[in-house]
């Protein structure tokens, strides 16, 4: 569907149009009018399935035909600052045509900018987009009035529960007027989710769109390899072209670090991000990366969730996350924004059982790729058994290429995984809408400037 099919008035589309965006995610096909009539929502979508836009869109658009009034008229809760930034920054580009105002607020920063965001919050805005915790610090000195909020949003609801964060939420619930539109995100539906559903929404539509199940638009794949080959596999991926716009994760800080430095000697542009990094820091790389002054980055799994970049062209599991939901997660960060990507997962003798889960999981095999002859052979790929013990070293004799499953049956021998023809963004066409509709007790259409 497109956007100008929904009932978003034409300003919106404006801004759309001036974005290139044309085709609505499944999500927001199913959310936007369900948000523009008024109903409480809860909905369950995997990251990069674009809810940000599903939220915003109708937002912006049901504020615009609001009052000015200095008081807060929508709050958005989200887990970290990172994901508050982007959403701050989304918000540029879709309220470009309207007069509706954001402000991120959030920890990790200086007595000085805590001393903008009081301010900013003395002054109003119309959108306040903040953590639980700094949001709770401000009110708790007097100058942040929420008796006027009439949309009240919490996105990555399960990972704010996950965070500890449900405390204060319901203090932050306390304050807002019983009348007003709730609308509920999660990438997962656990009871404790559904629990505050109960308790904060009333009467809500719901939608899930493929719970847990990577984009079909992701090119996954598995290379079966010794650990001792995964930093030299790495180096290979990178000299076969996939050296761009690359996200590489890793369970362990330390890795990271070794990895970056490595890279960085084999010439390659890159940055590490994880929890030891201040604030700045952070956001002096993201900043290099989404600039292209940084090729590759390589992450724990405070990337995982929560950074909206729409250009990833390859994801790379250095080793297999813990948990499915991870695994998922760290794939939804590339083939978004109606893109094709890579993910790539290096599963070592020890993870097998690991990743066998996740396939498990996941109703399918994930594609194994052959090794890289140079590499010397990969271990047998049995899931099912348990860790054998540590002893044979890359390059021996083995069984990596063409292996026989359990049942006898030939492995498909697949090459390494090249990299997406590139396509114009979200296939659009070129081609003016249409025709743009209005619902009924929204504001006129403006008149047609006569521009093409």
């Amino acid at each position: 569907m497109r956007f100008d099919e929904l009932s978003l008035s034409d300003d919106i589309l404006d801004a759309l149009d001036a974005m290139n965006f044309k085709e609505c995610t499944p999500i927001q096909e199913q959310s936007i009018d369900v948000i523009l009539e008024g109903h409480d929502l809860i909905a369950c979508a995997q990251t990069g399935t674009g809810k940000t836009a599903a939220y915003l869109l109708p937002i912006i658009d049901l504020l615009a035909d609001t009052e000015p009034t200095p008081k807060v008229k929508c709050v958005v809760m989200v887990p970290t600052h990172e994901l508050a930034q982007q959403i701050d920054r989304r918000m540029e580009g879709f309220a470009y045509y309207i007069p509706v105002s954001s402000l991120a607020i959030h920890g990790g920063n200086d007595g000085k900018e805590f001393a903008r965001q009081q301010h900013a919050l003395r002054q109003g805005a119309d959108m306040v987009i903040a953590t639980p915790g700094r949001l709770l610090a401000h009110m708790k000195m007097g100058y942040v009035d929420l008796s006027g909020v009439q949309f009240f949003v919490l996105d990555e609801a399960d990972r704010m529960l996950d965070m500890g964060f449900s405390e204060d939420i319901m203090r932050i619930v306390a304050e807002l007027p019983k009348d007003r539109q709730t609308l509920m995100f999660s990438a997962t539906m656990p009871t404790k989710i559904q629990q505050l559903a109960s308790t904060i929404l009333t009467e809500p539509k719901e939608v899930k769109i493929a719970v847990s199940k990577p984009a079909e638009r992701v090119d996954q794949s598995a290379y079966i390899c010794y650990e001792g080959q995964k930093e030299a596999l790495l180096k290979h991926l990178f000299s076969a072209g996939h050296n761009k716009r690359v996200i590489v994760f890793s369970s362990s800080k330390q890795k990271v670090r070794e990895l970056t430095q490595a890279m960085r000697r084999a010439k390659w542009k890159a940055a590490e991000m994880h929890s030891d990094l201040d604030q700045k820091a952070r956001e002096d790389v993201m900043l290099d990366f989404r600039a292209g002054r940084v090729d590759i980055l390589i992450a724990t799994d405070i990337l995982a969730r929560g950074i909206d970049i729409d250009d990833i062209a390859m994801v790379v599991n250095y080793d297999v996350p813990r948990e499915a939901e991870d695994y998922v997660h760290r794939v939804g960060r590339t083939a978004r924004a109606n893109t094709d990507g890579i993910a790539v997962t290096f599963v070592s003798e020890r993870d097998q059982q690991r990743f066998g889960f996740i396939e498990r999981f996941l109703g399918a095999e994930v594609r194994k790729a052959e090794m890289p002859s140079e590499l010397g052979q990969g271990p047998e790929y049995e899931p099912e058994q348990k860790v054998r013990e540590a002893g044979r070293r890359p390059g021996a004799k083995g069984k990596g290429h063409g292996r026989r499953d359990k049942a006898g049956r030939d492995k498909k021998k697949t090459a390494s995984p090249a990299p997406p023809e590139a396509k114009a963004v979200d296939g659009a066409s070129t081609a003016k809408p249409k025709k743009r509709n209005y619902r009924k007790g929204h504001r006129k259409p403006k008149p047609e400037s006569g521009q093409s």
